[in-house]
């Protein structure tokens, strides 16, 4: 049985730069989808899973990030003194104990796994930790991480959320070369980041990571790997070069890329159609706009 998994790390240092001008003046994380900020979707994700301390690797310019999980004390008063409870629990969902939350600052563009790697103290030697990527949100029930944690407590190893995807866009992932399909779990023999061509499979790597207490130490070679750059995905692959398990994960839900504008309002397609305050409306909206679209054909 692997030991538990009560840590995550969330890098946070990009620059966002496929946001601008918005990423100017705001961190990319603080980006609303629907009245959510991107980093408390990744928050609730990783709460709902056990995760009891979050891990920050953060950059110049992430103040507003950090203040967020403030308490906002003025705010909670006037909406006390207001009576509106609901927007109170809503504003409380958002604190976080004094404690939970440590930042590290990645001082240079390195890559993900430098940004792992500056964490590194903050982990104990002995104990796996999750890696959880903003930018992939996941709609899924139970979370995505939870599933991988209920998983990851049957085959201890490196666990990694993998989905399906076609051949010809596998050079934007990090793909598995597959020893053993169980189903929702296989077992790996390699991992390849972004191939330029024969990719070993269509089995994409997503950003959701339990890392072995050893991935850390392989971040120590400070290697560069694709694109100039630290990969997580060689310190994961020197696993199973070393004899050790690594494990993909075929999660239950569906994957928003919001690191891009499409895939940013195709969730927030997807997830304003999710609530029941907004569906009615919102939908007879988006009727509205196919009509008007298909009439101009």
């Amino acid at each position: 049985m692997s030991r538990k998994v009560t840590k995550a790390i969330f890098p946070v240092a990009g620059l966002g730069t496929r946001f601008l001008p918005a990423t100017k003046s705001i961190p990319k994380e603080i980006m609303t989808l629907v009245d959510r900020p991107l980093i408390q979707y990744a928050i609730d994700e990783a709460r709902a899973a056990g995760i009891e301390e979050f891990i920050f690797v953060t950059s110049r310019g992430k103040g507003a990030l950090e203040d967020y999980f403030d308490h906002a004390h003025e705010l909670e008063a006037n909406l006390k003194r207001g009576g509106k409870n609901d927007l109170l629990d809503i504003l409380r969902a958002t604190n976080m104990d004094s404690g939970a939350i440590a930042y590290v600052r990645q001082h240079k563009a390195m890559g993900l796994g430098h940004a792992v790697w500056c964490a590194r103290r903050l982990v104990p030697e002995n104990e796996p930790v999750a890696v959880i990527l903003t930018d992939d949100v996941i709609m899924g029930e139970p979370p995505c991480l939870q599933q991988m944690i209920e998983a990851h407590g049957e085959t201890g190893g490196t666990m990694v959320a993998t989905m399906e995807v076609p051949m010809e866009k596998t050079k934007a992932y990090g793909v598995l070369d597959v020893a053993e399909d169980m189903g929702a779990i296989v077992k790996a023999r390699g991992l390849v980041e972004k191939p330029k061509e024969n990719p070993p499979s269509n089995l994409a790597v997503i950003g959701r990571y339990i890392l072995a207490p050893t991935v850390l130490q392989n971040l120590n070679k400070l290697r560069e790997g694709a694109g100039g750059e630290i990969q997580l995905t060689d310190a994961i692959a020197d696993e199973i070069t070393e004899g050790r398990d690594v494990f993909g994960l075929r999660f239950r839900g569906q994957r928003y890329d919001c690191g891009s504008k499409a895939g940013f309002l195709q969730a927030t397609v997807a997830f304003g159609l999710e609530r029941e305050d907004l569906r009615a409306d919102f939908l007879d909206y988006l009727q509205e706009i196919m009509s008007m679209q298909r009439a101009a054909e």
